[in-house]
């Protein structure tokens, strides 16, 4: 006890004489009084050091320019990984396009490549992308943007693996239309799964990670009653069942973010085009404006063909110029209200939606894609990534109108 007393002591001496220095200074001064000897006078190294320290930051060992505007395309692990992906890097190189959307993590919940040994992901890899080194260097060289996707709420992998982090209807995992489960938003479990994932990914090199799927299942506000699942933390927050859903999307996308910024990549996040045109969509827990404030990039996924009469456009899909317009404008209206909003990077449709049936949609190819990015240009927004699930774009179009 004494010592710590006298050590105190001692410390506030010490700090005196730094005080009576000044800045910038290291003086030597003779006291001229008899015997006392020459007394020293220090600055404070507190001083020298620089006010913040930089904090750990990784470093693949990949150098990538962010383009003047991302123009991007989305690539399947199986074209990463097979011969289509010279196709796609040729095409890079004949247009203005910059970017590869590339799967990770797909839509199923597998890995679309082998992870490295040990590691937790291990049986979720598939060799559809048999050596990422390799495309990583092909992308650096070139200068093509590279950006993982990882699907994360949608996970019949992990759903069967793991039921309790799923919804379960009776005593089985519950499966929506088209044969697909869900994991649930609430649980940190999940977000932890997930974040894995992606930093694996900006270990890899990727420069940007977009989330897909930051949601609940479609029209779960229908079936939130009669399924079974856990709410984790938001069980018993006194808010209704809509607000708790918004929050859970909402912070696991906060805490993405801050997770993976050791990594110095940027986060992305796929988000419905009608979210934006709402409040917050009820049942799938995405709020636009929330979100939103979370992110580096925002893709609202716009295609023509997924809208119903909106905008007082009768059938969107055979008029891409005007839907893409007129949501813009909205998009616009509701990213103005943020202190510091995202970048605006829609997805754009390449593809013909002949599911529509006949009258209700048009054969899609260059005057449809041009027309669909003028819309955005017009409106100031410059960056765009283009969807069709085979990855055959249309040839000739110009990126730039």
């Amino acid at each position: 006890m004494k010592k710590s007393v006298h050590f105190a002591a001692a410390l506030m001496l010490v700090s005196g004489l730094f005080i009576s220095a000044q800045p910038g200074e290291a003086k030597e001064q003779e006291n001229q009084e008899p015997g006392r000897n020459p007394q020293r006078e220090h600055v404070s190294l507190v001083k020298a050091l620089p006010e913040k320290i930089s904090r750990f930051q990784f470093d693949s060992g990949y150098h990538f320019q962010y383009p003047d505007a991302v123009r991007g395309i989305y690539v399947t692990g199986h074209s990463a990984g097979g011969e289509k992906f010279n196709n796609l890097v040729k095409l890079m190189e004949d247009t203005d396009l910059n970017a590869m959307v590339i799967d990770i993590k797909d839509d199923w919940g597998n890995l679309t490549y082998i992870p490295e040994d040990r590691s937790p992901y291990e049986e979720i890899g598939k060799p559809y992308i048999k050596d990422t080194k390799k495309i990583m260097k092909v992308m650096e060289e070139k200068q093509i943007y590279p950006i993982a996707r990882v699907v994360v709420f949608k996970d019949s992998v992990l759903a069967n693996k793991k039921p309790e982090w799923s919804y379960k209807e009776g005593n089985t995992v519950w499966k929506n239309g088209r044969g697909e489960s869900f994991v649930n938003p609430f649980l940190k479990e999940v977000w932890d799964y997930n974040v894995g994932i992606a930093i694996e990914a900006a270990k890899m090199g990727f420069q940007e990670i977009q989330f897909d799927y930051v949601r609940f299942p479609e029209g779960f506000e229908h079936r939130e009653s009669s399924l079974k699942y856990s709410m984790g933390e938001y069980e018993n927050l006194r808010i209704e069942n809509v607000q708790k859903r918004v929050s859970a999307v909402t912070d696991f996308v906060e805490y993405a973010r801050k997770q993976l910024e050791p990594y110095g990549v940027k986060v992305s996040v796929d988000i419905f085009g009608y979210t934006a045109t709402l409040p917050e969509a009820p049942g799938i827990g995405q709020n636009f404006s929330k979100i939103s404030e979370h992110v580096d990039v925002i893709s609202s996924m716009i295609y023509p063909s997924h809208w119903s009469s909106y905008f007082g456009i009768a059938k969107p899909d055979l008029e891409p110029y005007k839907l893409v317009s007129e949501y813009a404008k909205l998009e616009n209206k509701k990213l103005e209200e943020l202190d510091s909003p995202p970048v605006s990077r829609p997805w754009l449709q390449d593809f013909t939606a002949s599911y529509l049936g006949t009258g209700n949609y048009k054969k899609y190819g260059r005057a449809e894609v041009e027309a669909q990015i003028k819309a955005l240009n017009e409106q100031g927004i410059h960056e765009f990534l283009l969807w069709n699930a085979g990855n055959s774009y249309t040839p000739k179009v110009d990126y730039t109108p």
